[in-house]
């Protein structure tokens, strides 16, 4: 069973790799939505894979510390890229939620990265 619980964030940043020229570049904001995906058994007593609370609970630092933040003053996020928010998310997640099975990072409606770790 796979389970997904979303949220959502507002953050700036800029990408210190592209070039000059290239449009990113320039500090911008984004409202993001991440989706922390599970997947595992349903434990016959409780009904759940993971409750969701427990999901919600794990997430709130890495949020508190993603919400109205610069991105590239974050440690690790130097190049937020979709692709580098979504790993970070996973480093820190994974640890709390074993049954972590996916992150998916939103930057715009049109615009992702999905990150199944390694």
């Amino acid at each position: 069973m796979k389970i997904t619980q979303g949220f959502t964030f507002e953050a700036a940043h800029q990408l210190p790799k592209v070039p000059q020229t290239h449009r990113c570049y320039r500090m911008h904001g984004h409202s993001y939505r991440v989706e922390v995906c599970l997947e595992g058994p349903v434990d016959p007593e409780t009904g759940f894979v993971v409750d969701f609370f427990e999901v919600e609970a794990a997430f709130d630092p890495l949020l508190r510390r993603l919400d109205h933040y610069c991105l590239n003053d974050i440690a690790g996020l130097e190049n937020p890229t979709a692709e580098n928010i979504a790993v970070w998310i996973w480093e820190r997640t994974k640890p709390l939620l074993p049954l972590l099975q996916k992150i998916t990072v939103y930057e715009t409606p049109h615009s992702w990265a999905e990150y199944q770790g390694v």
